[in-house]
């Protein structure tokens, strides 16, 4: 018999692996935290993946980089001007959807206007079914912070949004300290940040697979 989401994560949290974050006080849609059973299970993975990637190999190295990096680094990449979705609002039941994702649950496109988005003609909330919807807009997907007591635009700095962006920005320090011949490997571990219009899959991100 198929086992469904719901089911998985309630014994997940029956049996110790993944708890709501917060639950206490409600949680927050998307965020999990690892109980004791989890928190082991994961160090295991990350000890035994270590270990093949990087112990077992004469031809790829570790690093272990910092969150947050000089602002620079995610302008030259392209995700301050470019790492976004499009999302709208439905104006009757408040509900927010990323617009590409409402449009293929429909079997619709969105439209391509220029520089901007639109919506295609009888795309309606999912949820409520209402077609009064907000026109698409752009939604950075990295989380902004700001290093130091002053926060302006001089202190603005992001969470990484991807867990090998240091590896590229590292490298020539890499290179006369590992005595390696190019090519090699960088191998990092670690946490990334996206903020996400609509969390959800529990803690699968199927598009990182």
């Amino acid at each position: 018999m198929e086992k469904t989401l719901d089911q998985i994560s309630s014994l997940c949290k029956r049996r110790g692996f993944i708890f709501p974050s917060s639950e206490i006080y409600g949680g927050l849609n998307g965020f999990w935290d690892y109980g004791p059973m989890g928190s082991e299970l994961k160090r295991n993975i990350r000890d035994a993946w270590w270990r093949f990637t990087v112990q077992w190999r004469e031809d790829v190295v570790g690093l272990d980089a910092t969150i947050i990096m000089n602002p620079r680094i995610w302008e030259a990449s392209g995700h301050v001007g470019g790492f976004a979705d499009p999302m709208v609002d439905c104006k009757d039941c408040k509900k927010r959807h990323r617009a590409d994702q409402l449009c293929e649950e429909q079997g619709l496109k969105l439209v391509k206007d220029g520089k901007a988005w639109k919506l295609p003609e009888g795309c309606k909330c999912t949820a409520c079914g209402s077609k009064n919807l907000t026109e698409p807009r752009e939604f950075n997907l990295m989380f902004k912070t700001y290093v130091g007591p002053v926060e302006d635009d001089s202190s603005v700095a992001y969470l990484r949004p991807e867990t090998a962006q240091a590896i590229f920005a590292q490298f020539l320090n890499i290179v006369p300290v590992s005595r390696k011949a190019v090519p090699f490997g960088v191998a990092q571990s670690g946490k990334s940040f996206r903020n996400e219009i609509n969390p959800r899959n529990y803690t699968f991100r199927s598009r990182e697979f």
